[in-house]
């Protein structure tokens, strides 16, 4: 018999890839779903019969069987439905970003700790085998001190209507960057545009900048004629290339750097530049599920007491950025420390 029984709240999108998960779990089952739109839940209850429906999310936090909460809803429901959750002694996994701010999501980090329940934040890429290989390769110092984190993430729509592209696709990466990177961001400048009446922009450049002279650029956009999900790492010994597009070969690491050897500190035509190119590589990369790895690491975690990889403090960190993108986007792009 499962020992957790889990409760969704969010039928949309992601809702029913949650539901999937959890039943094909060994350890979770779920034991109702939730969601205003009637057509969602009952979709949800053509595929599963034992599911109980509802329109109510009250109906879920107050079902003494339910252990776990998973929400997948606008972000501007979340603060509002992980306290409440929380609040009635259930372990929360909640659809990124945390919350619309980090005041918000530092109350739920401490109502999680007071009450010793488990809130994990969906930060999907980082439970993909990819994106674990390239955090194993960066604590190795395969690649060497990184010099930059570069990502494009790109499509034509889905335009949103309660948040701009940055708040719907640069958390990703954002959460991919902070998951492989130990130092921490010192500041950011963004740069945007919007071309609807809601003036939600739909286009982004986000430069953030370390205290250790590395540089990460993030390109989020909803108006690209092709589709693209890319991160390039440049290191001192190595560079790496992720695409998560390319089903057969996702990471590619190249023996390319550059070395600059200065034979007179004044003048930088004395400088002697040294250009490397070896071979290519590129590493196995198991095609797991990554939701299916995560919701194996959150059972984990509530049965076993464990803190998660993407915890609320990890989604913290993600708000705190998207934060002082907001602050720069609305003081015309000028840089804000983070």
């Amino acid at each position: 018999m499962k020992e957790i029984k889990v409760g969704v709240i969010g039928c949309g999108y992601w809702g029913p890839n949650l539901i999937r998960n959890f039943n094909e779990n060994y350890d979770t089952e779920v034991l109702a779903a939730c969601d205003t739109i009637k057509k969602r839940v009952n979709d949800v209850k053509l595929k599963y019969p034992h599911i109980r429906i509802t329109s109510d999310y009250r109906e879920l936090l107050k079902n003494s069987k339910i252990h776990a909460i998973a929400i997948a809803t606008p972000v501007f429901t979340h603060y509002k439905l992980v306290k409440e959750a929380l609040e009635a002694g259930k372990h929360v996994l909640v659809e990124k970003p945390l919350s619309v701010n980090s005041k918000d999501a530092e109350k739920l980090i401490n109502i999680s700790n007071k009450k010793s329940l488990v809130l994990m934040v969906d930060h999907t890429f980082i439970y993909t085998t990819a994106v674990q290989k390239i955090k194993e390769l960066i604590s190795s110092n395969e690649l060497g001190k990184i010099y930059y984190f570069d990502s494009v993430r790109v499509n034509l729509g889905l335009f949103q209507q309660d948040i701009n592209v940055i708040w719907d696709l640069a958390p990703h990466d954002i959460s991919i960057m902070d998951f492989i990177i130990k130092e921490k961001p010192f500041s950011v400048v963004a740069t945007v545009s919007s071309h609807t009446e809601n003036k939600l922009e739909n286009m982004a450049y986000v430069a953030i900048k370390f205290s250790n002279d590395m540089l990460a650029h993030f390109h989020v956009n909803w108006l690209s004629p092709v589709k693209i999900r890319r991160i390039i790492i440049g290191g001192s010994k190595k560079m790496l290339v992720y695409n998560d597009l390319d089903s057969v070969e996702k990471l590619k690491i190249f023996d390319k750097g550059v070395t600059i050897n200065k034979s007179d500190k004044k003048s930088v035509y004395h400088n002697l530049v040294q250009y490397r190119i070896g071979d290519v590589f590129a590493p196995r990369i198991d095609n797991i599920e990554a939701l299916k790895v995560e919701v194996e690491h959150f059972a984990d975690c509530i049965k076993n007491r464990k803190r998660p990889i993407t915890d609320g403090e990890a989604g913290l960190r993600v708000v705190k950025i998207l934060e002082a993108i907001d602050k720069s986007v609305k003081k015309g792009g000028v840089k804000i420390k983070i």
